[in-house]
């Protein structure tokens, strides 16, 4: 928890460009449902101008408790800040900041936002030893430390390109395994969760057909991308019976642990929140 003075702590989230973001919906709905005075305002950050900006949060003249950071700052803002915990190191990229006893820290809520929309809408999804999980961009790194964190044996990355695949495996360890898309079925067969972190269907791109039948009863299939709300990949896994669980979640529950850092109360991922993004998203589709 931040503690401050200021009677109005101000949080934010930095980005480049930043108006696609839902953030500022999500906070400032927490902080009227608790009746808090604080703000959370988007500030459009350019790479060139990050490590000043970094520099006004430590020095305290910016006036900003913490924050969170979006694309394409990830990455880079994890060499500006004091202090980056486990989590963030291992996922190799930070989304959170915050000022504690004087120093800024940094932190990836993203681990915890996947894991705890599944808690949410499958219980029992981590009772499973297999998962698969399609693709090895930048976001898949927060979902193989969640499964990994869960207990999760044996977590199978689907690429095209199989040596970014190696590449996390390198990071992540043994529990980890490294292979080409030509793998996908053979992969898929017996496992308890698949999990897509690509774009595929985001933007009308063609979805390779994929048997989900062949993985284990009472399996589950989920997508990390939220826009459509019921993406391609979902949509075949429900025609063939398979249980699904959309990415908004993620994106909801990742926003709790920095409300609470910044604002100092655990905010509640709701129906009316989760309709409130789904009424924004329909408006600007």
């Amino acid at each position: 928890m931040v503690k401050s003075d200021n009677r109005q702590p101000r949080a934010f989230i930095i980005g480049y460009p930043i108006g696609h973001s839902r953030s500022p919906l999500i906070h400032r709905y927490w902080l009227e449902q608790a009746g808090l005075e604080g703000h959370y305002d988007p500030i459009q950050i350019a790479p060139a101008d990050l490590a000043s900006f970094v520099d006004t949060l430590k020095n305290g003249s910016s006036g900003l408790v913490g924050g969170n950071v979006t694309i394409p700052h990830k990455e880079a803002i994890a060499d500006l800040v004091d202090e980056v915990d486990e989590t963030a190191r291992q996922i190799g990229a930070a989304n959170t900041l915050w000022l504690e006893d004087g120093r800024l820290k940094a932190t990836n809520t993203d681990s915890h936002g996947f894991a705890a929309n599944l808690d949410e809408k499958a219980p029992g999804w981590d009772n499973g030893e297999t998962a698969v999980v399609f693709g090895a961009g930048g976001a898949s790194r927060a979902v193989i430390h969640a499964l990994l964190a869960r207990g999760f044996t044996s977590v199978c990355i689907a690429n095209r390109t199989e040596a970014r695949a190696r590449a996390l495996v390198d990071t992540f360890g043994p529990g980890a395994s490294a292979h080409g898309i030509d793998q996908l079925s053979e992969l898929i067969s017996g496992a308890d969760l698949f999990v897509n972190t690509t774009s595929l269907g985001m933007v009308g791109t063609e979805v390779p057909a994929i048997d989900f039948t062949v993985m284990k009863a009472g399996a589950l299939v989920t997508d990390i991308v939220y826009i459509p709300l019921e993406t391609p990949i979902l949509q075949m896994a429900k025609r063939q019976g398979l249980a699904t669980v959309d990415g908004l979640g993620m994106l909801l529950h990742q926003a709790a642990p920095g409300f609470e850092k910044w604002f100092g109360i655990s905010p509640q991922v709701t129906p009316e929140l989760r309709q409130l993004v789904i009424a924004d998203m329909e408006a600007h589709s």
